[in-house]
């Protein structure tokens, strides 16, 4: 992969030379033409639609879309769950993840993947609409972005690039309108397309992201596509399937032979005979006379084993599996699975190290931006977690999950369970079931009690109805005599 670079000691944020602007997006878009016709192929645009043959003979253009497949399989297997967030300090992390939630990154993760696939390489754009206080992430085309970086061994950003041509129909020319992003400062320049000094007359806006704006994103090292060095199969592939076309046709328009007859005294008869055998069918010849159709012989089954093998070539060298494969078909255990997809597997763990430097610089960004809010955290500390989309043996995950509880933490088993997005947020929510379920079972005993506090005193109070009207009813005789009794004793 191709790194623009500037000497570093020459390079002045708070005056750039359009001039070395115009020559490294001129250089730029000498290169692209590579990141152009993997695009094409992807949209289903492959090299047999530009075939020329012979006036008459059949040409059928197929195009194959294997490109696409590969790219969408591998982008769906990388980036088909969202990536979640932890923080490994003590800082809140709630506040970026509300700003990544209204700058819809998880979207702009997605297109991100899918240029990786296609072109090798995809940018990100962080900034603040006018007017506005929130930070956007966007998406951006690697065809009209680059990054500047320094001729030191340590490839330090200078800028990053964003440019496109703006026609004038007037003369028939065209300027440059490039957006040039540096540590503190972004440019809007518009740059004639000539060899002559220009100056920058553009005023700058300061920015408070702390770093160049455009982010980059590496699908590999060599920045190379997961279908690029698979379009001569696909090319072989495509002209394998036309030229079987080509011959069925050739095949249905055989040529009629007559033996010992002709089909008409002259080219009016002839031209008659001809047409009344294509209405009907028919053709009445003389007793000594024969007739056969001269087609060339087709070798289907060969062409299918040559089919099959250049397949499994694109697919085996893109390590990009093939699900509609009969391989995959049926129910097969979780390491029978993970054999099968080793070779995704393996790109995906280098697209997920070349992705996580990107987003170590997205955080940072946003970072840097909230501190102007008064709200602060580290960058340092924000980990990106990723999982692989694809269907999971729930009953094989428990099994492990049941067998590590009393060995491996329960943050870290949760991590394995697919549906679970967030451990942290799973851990506190069974504390809280739990600190329920003690209050509901206390409750439960206490109204279960034989003898409740407040129903003792209330008994002690309460007189029976019979002694109540003992009370109240005025002393006998027999009482009296007694009573006298006691007081003589």
């Amino acid at each position: 992969m191709y790194r623009f670079s500037y000497p570093a000691e020459k390079f002045d944020e708070r005056n750039l030379d359009k001039n070395v602007i115009l020559t490294l997006v001129r250089k730029h878009e000498g290169m692209v033409d590579r990141l152009i016709k993997n695009k094409a192929y992807y949209d289903g645009h492959h090299a047999i639609e530009n075939r020329q043959r012979d006036k008459d003979a059949p040409n059928n253009k197929m195009s194959c879309n294997h490109a696409k497949d590969i790219s969408d399989t591998a982008t769906g297997y990388f980036m088909g769950n969202t990536i979640t967030f932890s923080n490994t300090g003590d800082a809140d992390i709630d506040p970026l993840l509300t700003a990544f939630d209204e700058a819809n990154v998880d979207d702009v993760d997605a297109d991100n993947a899918l240029d990786m696939s296609i072109y090798g390489l995809a940018y990100e754009y962080v900034y603040v609409k006018e007017g506005e206080t929130k930070p956007i992430s966007k998406n951006i085309s690697p065809v009209s972005t680059f990054i500047v970086v320094d001729d030191t061994i340590e490839e330090n950003e200078l800028c990053g690039i964003y440019y496109y041509r703006k026609k004038n129909d007037a003369n028939e020319t065209y300027i440059y309108v490039a957006t040039v992003s540096t540590a503190h400062y972004t440019y809007v320049l518009n740059i004639e397309n000539t060899d002559a000094t220009q100056m920058v007359t553009e005023e700058p806006k300061e920015h408070y992201f702390g770093e160049p704006q455009i982010i980059e994103f590496l699908n590999n090292k060599e920045g190379i596509g997961d279908f690029e060095q698979q379009i001569s199969l696909i090319d072989a592939y495509d002209t394998l399937m036309s030229d079987r076309i080509n011959d069925k046709e050739q095949f249905i328009d055989a040529v009629l032979v007559l033996y010992g007859a002709l089909m008409g005294d002259d080219e009016e008869e002839t031209t008659e005979a001809q047409k009344q055998l294509r209405e009907n069918k028919l053709l009445e010849l003389p007793a000594d006379a024969k007739a056969e159709y001269l087609s060339r012989q087709m070798d289907e089954s060969g062409a299918e084993v040559l089919r099959k093998a250049i397949k499994e070539d694109i697919y085996n060298f893109s390590h990009v599996p093939n699900f509609m494969d009969e391989n995959f078909a049926g129910n097969v255990s979780g390491v029978a699975m993970e054999y099968k997809l080793l070779g995704l597997e393996m790109i995906t763990k280098v697209k997920e190290r070349q992705y996580k430097k990107g987003l170590r610089k997205r955080i940072r960004l946003y970072c840097n931006f909230l501190k102007m809010k008064a709200i602060l955290m580290e960058a340092g500390s924000i980990v990106a977690t990723f999982s692989r989309a694809l269907p999971k043996n729930l009953q094989e995950l428990s099994q492990i999950v049941q067998s590590l509880k009393d060995s491996v933490s329960a943050r870290t088993l949760l991590k394995l369970l697919p549906f679970v997005e967030d451990p942290d947020y799973e851990i506190e929510e069974v504390e809280k079931q739990k600190e329920e379920d003690v209050r509901r079972q206390q409750e439960l005993f206490s109204q279960g009690s034989n003898t409740p506090p407040d129903e003792t005193e209330e008994e002690e109070d309460v007189i029976p109805d019979d002694e109540e009207e003992e009370q109240n009813e005025p002393p006998r005789e027999e009482d009296k005599e007694k009573g006298k009794d006691k007081d003589k004793r």
